[in-house]
């Protein structure tokens, strides 16, 4: 741990925390969580200073403003730290992987593909957007933006030449160096065009909104890493949520998404809704491109390959923007470049496998009923016993919830030997995909127990069938509760306390 971070925590909170490193993607920021009791934040190292100050500084406007994103703890900018709020761990993202687990049984649904259940999800995020944008765009100080104040021509052309430079030059796609360039100048003309008064994001996508239940029990949108933000078009932002190429979204879903950001847009500002569709097509193609430019740096050059399994969908996106976007018509040598790459095998979806697939069946249970049966038939698998971790169900405030909610997963998570537990689970199962993937089989089961079968083992079986859908994208991930069905009852920790002596057995 950074010692002014241990320096900051301490002052702020009173307490010497215990640390646990997170993951920061494609970010060059160095973030910790740390924890003493039942108090959490979230640490942060920035080697940008600039970088750092625009992130304090929208962050604090914002939150002024009633904005949904993190609290500003404590922060030492001369020394590039800072504590924010800590919101949990379930992104948008996390919870799209989950959803597809889950729906994975029950249809044929592949590993791929938009769930349903999350589309309640996606209508709060495209709702509670305009006033990040509006809201956000009175109060946020574009004097300390970073690394520009506006989404101007400049930066229109930066994101176009590193679509240039480290997807089509890494790829060896062939292009006509000044014919592009003239036409980049044409696209950020047409863009220009469009107003451009309000706070554009900039990497409004699904890694960038934590999900945290709200007064309702609903999961409601929080956001993060906006300190890339600036003045500029609405759309920009819209385009980046609706054509994220991880989300996989489907067309109708877009145009219904689409109506709702701008039923909630109207709510905040006055809005010209068959312009804002007309501009929408450039913004969707300049964000596809910068997002292929960021694919080819961390695949091609990095050697990241999972950048790289984002390439075939945002490719598909890319297609139906040739089929229906006419003003490509008007840029010939960049709709070649863009037909090159969408008729490159290289860049196609992944071909069905022909042989058998690998299901991972991921569950939890309660250990007064046993262990579901392994439905393939196989027998065998995992079965890792929660009981050993201290159990939130003792908590009145988390009795009647489940391992599906922020709060109890935040509580099993930070709970002694939790972290431990959970990692040695995860590298056991992680190890038998990969040889069960190498040997052809086809089934595999990991379940936790508990003794209610609907806290600690639920959190711990979500969050390894997340972790495993992300880690490996060609497996299909099956994730069932055998408790669900009983959540409605109350649980063990609500009966008398006699009775959860005699029942609850091992703790």
């Amino acid at each position: 741990m950074h010692p002014d971070l241990l320096r900051l925590f301490q002052e702020r909170f009173g307490a010497v925390p215990v640390a646990s490193p997170l993951d920061g993607d494609g970010s060059r920021r160095r973030m910790t969580r740390l924890r003493a009791g039942t108090t959490s934040a979230i640490g942060v190292e920035g080697p940008d200073p600039e970088e750092n100050r625009a992130f304090l500084s929208f962050s604090r406007s914002f939150r002024a403003a009633g904005l949904p994103v993190p609290e500003v703890h404590a922060a030492d900018e001369e020394r590039g730290v800072y504590l924010v709020e800590d919101l949990g761990d379930l992104t948008l993202f996390r919870a799209l992987v989950a959803a597809r687990a889950r729906e994975a049984g029950k249809g044929p649904a592949s590993p791929a593909g938009f769930p349903p259940s999350m589309l309640a999800v996606y209508r709060r995020v495209i709702e509670a957007l305009p006033r990040v944008q509006v809201v956000g765009g009175r109060v946020a100080d574009y004097a300390v933006a970073y690394p520009r104040a506006a989404f101007d021509r400049p930066s229109m052309l930066w994101d176009l030449n590193y679509f240039k430079y480290h997807f089509v030059r890494l790829a060896h796609v062939p292009f006509n160096e000044d014919r592009l360039e003239r036409d980049f100048q044409r696209l950020s003309d047409t863009l220009l065009h469009a107003d451009a008064s309000h706070f554009l994001y900039r990497d409004f996508q699904s890694r960038n909104v934590m999900l945290r239940p709200g007064a309702s029990g609903d999961l409601e949108p929080w956001f993060i890493d906006y300190q890339g933000g600036r003045r500029g078009a609405l759309a920009y932002d819209v385009a980046s949520l609706l054509y994220d190429a991880k989300a996989e979204i489907p067309p109708a879903t877009r145009d219904a998404l689409l109506e709702r950001y701008l039923d909630a847009l109207a709510r905040e500002t006055p809005v010209d809704r068959d312009r804002f569709r007309a501009e929408l097509p450039g913004f969707v193609l300049v964000r596809i491109l910068q997002a292929l430019g960021a694919y080819g740096y961390r695949g091609f050059y990095e050697r990241k390959a999972h950048f790289l399994r984002s390439v075939p969908p945002a490719v598909r996106n890319l297609r139906r923007l040739l089929e229906t976007d006419a003003s490509l018509a008007a840029l010939p040598e960049l709709r070649a470049v863009l037909e090159r790459i969408a008729t490159d095998d290289r860049f196609a979806e992944p071909e069905p496998p022909t042989g058998p697939t690998l299901s991972v069946s991921v569950g939890s249970f309660r250990y007064g009923r046993g262990a579901p049966a392994d439905a393939s038939g196989h027998g065998g698998g995992f079965v890792f016993d929660c009981r050993g971790l201290e159990n939130p169900g003792r908590d009145e405030a988390l009795a009647s919830l489940t391992g599906r909610d922020e709060a109890v997963a935040r509580a099993v998570e930070s709970s002694p030997g939790a972290e431990a537990f959970y990692g040695a689970a995860r590298a056991l199962v992680e190890s038998h995909v990969r040889s069960f993937l190498a040997r052809g089989f086809t089934s595999l089961q990991a379940l936790f127990g508990c003794t209610g079968g609907r806290h600690r083992s639920v959190a711990m079986a979500e969050r390894l069938a997340r972790d495993l859908a992300t880690a490996f994208p060609s497996i299909r991930v099956v994730l069932a509760h055998a408790e669900e069905p009983h959540w409605g009852a109350p649980p063990p920790s609500a009966r008398s306390a006699s009775a959860a002596t005699a029942s609850l057995g091992a703790r």
